[in-house]
């Protein structure tokens, strides 16, 4: 894989893999860029076919949270952590202490929440182990799962996204199309049927898809149909990479908004989307609530403060259509140069602070991140 040449050219500063004999564990961290703070960033359980598969993943992830964590204003740099093996039968309280213990020894470069194939149980094991753990069962200050504040989160981002296309924000009557039903998935659809939208639901576990047929009157398609269907709004909420050059033909939406990450399977994909005029939402800008949500779990979880700041997702997500619009480029193109100046501007502050530090500054100015 060359990893060295992957590590240099888009700048990660870490790369751990971590393995315990006795509980089975296979894991890797993966720390982006602490510029603005602590890298903080889920752990995903998965399967993966190999290896490969696996440092892919966790590369692709940690970088997102970066840009995810700058573009919503948060003092937090970027890391992911993986585990391989399936989360329906691999998971024991060993093998997430083990992989505490290996959290606990970066001393707060990475804080680590739950992602995609974990819970709050797991997040509580984690805790035995270390301190630097975040979406713990909601007792003691923890804010539990951010699934539900991830949905809010893209909710507010599809009531932009209609503002720019439709100049309403109004989702009443809306044909949204809805992949994935997990706990993002399924929470964003309660909103969506409270504002009286119609909903086209998939997923790969027939169980969700009855779930939500039964509670909002959705209609039902087979996974591989979701991209056809005739809708207003396609909302990826399961996993990435699902806008490629064999999805994208089939969209009939004007507008893509959805929790999953890494939508674009490259980059090449959001330039396509924005010449067949569909309005994309950056995944990791519309998508920020759930790191919102966790974030705030470091001052003390006060739930109106986090949804408060999630609430910040709209306005950011019109800047990013304005500014695309403006400068006559995609939307996650626009997305990536807010982020990357702020990171940019946050350096060079820095850097002067530690400059400044070396030669002697006030004992009163102190660099908060």
């Amino acid at each position: 894989m060359n990893l060295f040449r992957q590590l240099q050219t888009y700048n990660y500063e870490q790369l751990i893999f971590c393995h315990d004999a006795a509980s089975g564990l296979k894991a890797i961290i993966c720390i982006h860029d602490t510029t603005l703070g602590p890298a903080l960033g889920g752990c995903r359980m998965w399967p993966y076919a190999s290896e490969e598969e696996a440092v892919a993943d966790v590369l692709r992830l940690a970088r997102a949270m970066t840009y995810k964590a700058a573009a919503a204003g948060l003092n937090l740099g970027g890391g992911k952590s993986v585990i391989i093996g399936d989360p329906h039968k691999d998971k024991s309280e060993a093998l997430f202490r083990a992989l505490g213990r290996y959290v606990q020894s970066l001393g707060g470069r990475y804080i680590i929440t739950e992602d995609v194939g974990t819970t709050e149980r797991d997040m509580d094991w984690l805790h035995m182990e270390t301190d630097y753990v975040t979406g713990m069962t909601p007792v003691d200050g923890a804010g539990g799962n951010p699934g539900p504040a991830t949905a809010y989160g893209v909710y507010l981002g599809m009531k932009a996204a209609a503002k720019t296309v439709c100049g309403s924000d109004s989702l009443s009557g809306k044909r949204v199309a809805v992949q994935g039903l997990g706990s993002v998935g399924f929470a964003l659809c309660e909103r969506l049927h409270r504002e009286g939208a119609e909903l086209i639901v998939s997923d790969i576990r027939a169980e969700a898809v009855q779930r939500a047929v039964e509670a909002f009157g959705a209609q039902a398609v087979e996974p591989g149909d979701i991209y056809r269907v005739d809708c207003d709004i396609f909302a990826p909420c399961a996993l990435g990479g699902v806008l490629n050059d064999e999805t994208i033909p089939q969209l009939k939406a004007k507008i893509v908004a959805g929790s999953a990450n890494n939508q674009l399977l490259e980059d090449r994909h959001g330039v396509e989307l924005q010449k067949r005029g569909i309005l994309y939402a950056p995944d990791y800008v519309i998508n920020a609530g759930g790191l919102i949500h966790v974030a705030d779990e470091w001052q003390g979880y006060r739930r109106e403060r986090a949804y408060k700041k999630i609430e910040t997702i709209y306005d950011n997500l019109l800047h990013v259509f304005a500014v695309a619009r403006r400068e006559g480029m995609a939307t996650h193109e626009a997305a990536d140069r807010l982020a990357e100046e702020r990171i940019a501007r946050m350096g060079k502050v820095r850097s002067n602070f530690l400059q400044h530090e070396k030669t002697g500054v006030p004992k009163h100015v102190r660099w908060d991140g």
